[in-house]
């Protein structure tokens, strides 16, 4: 299992049997459980053009959410769980999964995947590969460990008042005059790597990213709202002229991970099979 922040499309997790336990999110004051009451259509369409924009924060769910689903899925025969959070330096998510851990019966491993987004969701599909291949919960959990490092994100923030108010971006991003910068790094580890000025420029820059391992890659695609739809598309078709790009999924950016980043986010995760 994991939490929203994960990104993990609904039909990925479906098909990978994972359990999602929602973030709570706040939208001016209004508290929603993310993908349960707020979805990323009903969180962008608040974001109205020439309005300002929503006050959005996040918490993450609580040591008694994680309870009600740990026994849930006991109760429903599972012997054994993994829990795959989004890094602790980011979030208390792994710590209320540890403490909720403690109170029921069946064994939970907990995981801090030293990442966020859809790169949690990345060491997921990777752990629930390896379970689906024969695997015991001590081999899934050190493949996931091993993987974690070595997840790689790529991305632009084009709203950077809004993405800098929500503290996650201290890094010195060049202003409009320069480009938009392009991000890129593993984990925490995150540095520009270049800057573009047209959505082609930025498109080749991030594609060039998501390929920089050698060997079989797995890829998601980000798309947050409707205007950087160009971008997705751009990555997608870029992708899909690259035998080395095996799996390709979209993702929506919703509001867990888009209250740091606001509009005009795009970008991806890829990791070597």
């Amino acid at each position: 299992m994991t939490d929203s922040s994960s990104q993990i499309p609904a039909d990925l997790a479906v098909r990978l049997g994972v359990e999602v336990v929602p973030v709570m999110v706040a939208v001016d004051g209004v508290e929603y459980h993310e993908g349960v009451d707020l979805d990323a259509d009903g969180f962008w369409s608040r974001f109205v053009p020439d309005a300002a924009m929503p006050e959005v924060k996040t918490s993450q769910p609580s040591p008694g959410a994680f309870v009600d689903v740990y026994r849930d899925l006991a109760d429903r025969g599972v012997d054994e769980i993994i829990s795959i959070h989004v890094a602790e330096v980011f979030s208390g998510t792994v710590n209320s999964a540890r403490l909720a851990a403690e109170v029921v019966d069946v064994p939970v491993r907990v995981v801090d995947s030293g990442t966020a987004s859809f790169g949690v969701a990345c060491c997921v599909w990777e752990a629930a590969s390896a379970i689906e291949s024969g695997a015991d919960a001590d081999t899934a959990v050190a493949i996931v460990e091993a993987l974690a490092p070595n997840v790689r994100t790529t991305f632009i923030v084009q709203a950077l008042d809004f993405a800098r108010s929500g503290g996650r971006f201290a890094l010195d991003l060049p202003d409009d005059a320069d480009g938009v910068a392009v991000l890129a790094g593993s984990g925490a580890d995150i540095e520009v790597v270049g800057t573009g000025r047209t959505v082609d420029e930025l498109c080749d820059a991030m594609t060039d990213q998501l390929l920089i391992e050698p060997g079989d890659l797995r890829i998601g695609v980000c798309l947050a709202d409707p205007a950087t739809i160009p971008f997705t598309e751009g990555i997608e078709r870029r992708l899909a002229a690259a035998d080395r790009a095996i799996d390709v999924v979209r993702y929506r950016v919703g509001p867990s991970v888009a209250a740091h980043t606001g509009p005009g986010t795009a970008g991806g995760f890829s990791y070597r099979r």
